[in-house]
């Protein structure tokens, strides 16, 4: 029998975090239009402020990072800022948690470096047995090779959130990462640099591999992103996303760490052509090496009227959620009816574990 159950797809809109003062407007601006989700993403700013003036700007759009750096922050600083922002939403906050690589820890952050899935593993259990504690009065005594938290008196304990507990997604690209969001997380959040038939044939068995390992429900673990959406009211709008999807296409396509996607479709020699054009600081190149069947693999492109068949073509039965946009810059305007059809489109993912 299928998995699939009337549940709707979800659409999400990234806020952007240059002004805290422009957020309260364009977090109501998504809720009001019928986006299911804000998110923040940490390039330039604080991922969890803006969320903050979202929780009290809005009342029922869900708020989400998408993702937060994990290891410059204590998990207890984490668990913190997400209770905090559960109460401040009555309940409609997501966490999404990514390691980064390791210049960005070592040279951007100056944390120490060591194998992130492990380390990943740990933070996630610390962060669940940190709000054991607070919510159930359980012991704290979380005792990792990298975090240990025995401490915990009741000066120090916030009251409790009233709500279900924080679901916890990571940013997971390759396989042990994959299977670690199925054995310990609530979802995943998939790269762009993602196609259905690599999110099915590839990302869904390691996913099931982790659930076998903690006897986990796919209807319970909610799967977001695995792609891009190029999408405006006219075509000449479409056209333009589209190149800026084409490009981004190129340039992740130029890292090694990404050729696993080019492989599983037979296109190997493109990724290490990107490679060795960037190499030669042909930045400006690139993108023409990307032909329209490969764009197509890789994005849902349509204009507004057409959309939401092209995201059901794309994405529907693979993905739950997917993002409107992957840039802060590019915020398209679905209309609300729109969004109304998309949500039509059925999905595997039931809703999030209310477990502590």
């Amino acid at each position: 029998m299928s998995l699939i159950r009337r549940c709707r797809m979800k659409v999400l809109q990234t806020l952007p975090q240059n002004d805290l003062n422009a957020v309260p407007a364009a977090a109501k601006a998504a809720e009001d239009a019928g986006f299911h989700m804000v998110c923040t993403m940490e390039n330039r700013h604080d991922p969890f402020l803006a969320l903050g003036v979202s929780a009290v700007s809005t009342d029922t759009i869900m708020l989400g990072t998408a993702i937060a750096i994990a290891f410059p922050r204590s998990p207890m600083v984490v668990a913190n800022a997400c209770w905090d922002l559960q109460v401040a939403s009555n309940g409609r906050f997501v966490l999404g948690l990514g390691p980064q690589i390791r210049p960005h820890n070592e040279k951007r952050f100056s944390v120490p470096w060591s194998p992130p899935v492990p380390r990943l593993r740990e933070y996630v259990n610390a962060l669940r047995a940190i709000w054991r504690c607070w919510e159930t009065g359980e012991k704290l005594d979380f005792r990792g090779e990298h975090y240990t938290f025995t401490l915990m008196i009741p000066n120090f304990v916030p009251p409790s959130t009233g709500q279900v507990p924080v679901p916890i997604t990571i940013a997971a690209v390759g396989d042990h990462s994959l299977r670690l969001s199925g054995e310990a997380c609530d979802g995943v959040r998939l790269h762009p640099f993602c196609t259905r038939s690599y999110l099915e044939e590839v990302v869904m068995k390691r996913i099931q591999e982790g659930m076998a390992k903690t006897d986990r429900m796919r209807e319970k673990f909610e799967i977001t992103g695995g792609g891009f959406v190029a999408t405006g009211e006219t075509d000449e709008e479409v056209e333009k996303i589209a190149e800026w999807v084409r490009y981004r296409i190129a340039f992740y396509g130029s890292t090694p760490s990404y050729w696993p996607v080019f492989e599983h479709h037979g296109q190997g020699d493109l990724g290490r052509k990107l490679n060795k054009m960037t190499k030669e600081g042909k930045w400006d190149q690139i993108a023409s090496e990307i032909p329209d069947d490969v764009l197509h693999d890789f994005a849902a492109i349509a204009r507004y009227d057409q959309l939401q068949k092209a995201i059901e073509v794309r994405f529907g039965g693979a993905a739950d959620a997917i993002y409107a946009s992957t840039s802060q810059d590019i915020r398209p305007s679905i209309p609300g009816e729109v969004l109304q059809d998309v949500a039509r489109i059925p999905t595997v993912f039931e809703g999030f574990s209310k477990d502590w």
